[in-house]
């Protein structure tokens, strides 16, 4: 299990990427494409041109880890977008991309976080 915390943040590179790079070249993707930092905990999403393996990359306070996945049967659902770029994900959603299904990225899975904000009015003092 990569994380189990719904509070987790997950990206997706919506462009197809060499599944040959490693944590150098895929670290260079998050920092000087995605403007992001590599060290935040955050879980960063990969996938190759004909959508048949992914990797998943993330910093666990230690070092940094990389997941792969190559399915058997099929493709990964089609996250890429013009332009490329970064699609947030939830935990929820990216262990049903790793499984194969092909509605993520395309309409809403998880519900919407609730904030602190939400809660106080149900919640009497």
């Amino acid at each position: 299990m990569i994380g189990s915390s719904r509070a987790m943040r997950v990206w997706a590179y919506s462009a197809p990427t060499d599944m040959r790079k490693s944590y150098e070249g895929l670290g260079a993707i998050v920092r000087n494409v995605l403007g992001r930092d590599i060290m935040t905990g955050e879980l960063y999403l990969f996938t190759n041109s004909r959508r048949s393996r992914a990797k998943v990359l993330l910093f666990d306070g230690t070092g940094l880890c990389i997941y792969m996945k190559r399915l058997d049967k099929g493709n990964f659902a089609k996250l890429w977008k013009p332009g490329g770029g970064a699609l947030s994900m939830t935990m929820s959603e990216l262990a049903l991309f790793l499984e194969g299904s092909q509605l993520v990225g395309h309409r809403p899975l998880s519900p919407a976080a609730i904030t602190h904000e939400e809660l106080a009015p149900r919640i009497a003092p």
